[in-house]
């Protein structure tokens, strides 16, 4: 292994140490320890068969690839032995259901990102827990009661919230099991860095696009000050690198067919980091209120997405509603 000139032992409690509870510790205990032979997998590539290669579509007309429906069937076998009622996955329509005396439901997205499988570009997964009730997965992100995601990139990082803060674990491959890397993350309210897909920007709102002409001016306009720019085309990995080094993403709704209402999944990908967000200090909105108010619809309703440092959301949202009003 190769060693740099300040390493020494792995330090950091561990994940199971910190997560010793029942109830949703127990269930993002054992979706963390699922992580590895994602990962690995993941790391493998080609060598035992194409990731890559399509074998469905699911309900939002994505084309499935072979590690998406791999990935869902390996979380559903995990929730089941969690005691975990049912699940909600991006790869299957229906609700599935496990164990009917259980306790909390599971949204999760198994894969996010997955149109970059095969490129070593991030990806990772999202989940949330929500106590078993009657409506189901048909609640606003305000029932939500647990998030978190994993993050597969050159380290392996684990994150979640039971409402009491947003902590970050990374594998320790010599010990087999996370360990502690970040507890209480608070974001800075101003953000330096902005993640969005810049060729997108034609099809958005006035107001949105007068927000980016004054980003791109930089010091020489009236924000006063130069921004960077990030897109990881994976809001996992946008998740993950903001919630470490702070900054702000968007996916709004915009005017091509189809995107009108946006294009993330309101339950199983907004909600799970709209609540990791908030605990962290930042805001999380669809362009109109916080994305933990919204009603989902249907059980893949998608959302426009904003999210990170608080002041820089409001700016976005100050700049949408100044489009809405004219």
């Amino acid at each position: 292994m190769l060693k740099l000139p300040n390493d020494g032992p792995a330090t950091g409690r561990l994940l199971s140490e910190v997560l010793a509870g029942d109830g949703p510790a127990a269930i993002i205990r054992a979706i963390a320890e699922a992580q590895p032979p994602l990962a690995a997998r993941l790391a493998a590539g080609r060598l035992h068969g194409d990731p890559t290669e399509i074998v469905g579509v699911n309900d939002s007309g994505d084309r499935q690839k072979a590690l998406d429906v791999g990935a869902h069937h390996h979380m559903v076998a995990v929730l089941a032995r969690a005691g975990v009622r049912k699940v909600l996955s991006e790869e299957v329509e229906a609700v599935i259901d496990l164990n009917p005396d259980g306790a909390f439901d599971v949204a999760m997205d198994p894969i996010d990102g997955s149109g970059s499988i095969g490129i070593g570009a991030p990806l990772g997964m999202l989940f949330s827990v929500l106590p078993a009730a009657p409506q189901g997965f048909l609640r606003t992100g305000r029932a939500v009661v647990a998030a978190g995601y994993a993050s597969f990139g050159h380290s392996m990082d684990f994150g979640w919230s039971l409402g009491d803060g947003t902590h970050v674990a990374g594998f320790d491959a010599q010990a087999g099991a996370f360990r502690m890397v970040r507890e209480n993350v608070t974001l800075k309210p101003e953000a330096s860095t902005l993640a969005y897909n810049a060729s997108n920007e034609r099809h958005w709102a006035p107001g949105l696009q007068a927000w980016v002409r004054e980003i791109r001016a930089g010091k020489d306009g009236q924000r006063g000050r130069d921004f960077n720019m990030r897109w990881l085309a994976a809001a996992v990995g946008e998740l993950h690198r903001i919630l470490l080094q702070g900054g702000a993403f968007l996916y709004p709704a915009d005017a091509r067919p189809g995107y009108e209402r946006g294009r993330l999944r309101l339950i199983y990908e907004c909600a799970p980091i709209a609540f990791l967000i908030e605990q962290a200090g930042g805001g999380a909105s669809d362009g109109e209120g916080a994305i933990l108010d919204r009603q989902p619809a249907g059980h893949h309703d998608m959302s426009p997405l904003i999210f990170g440092a608080a002041d820089e959301v409001r700016t976005i949202l100050a700049h949408i509603a100044a489009s809405d009003s004219h």
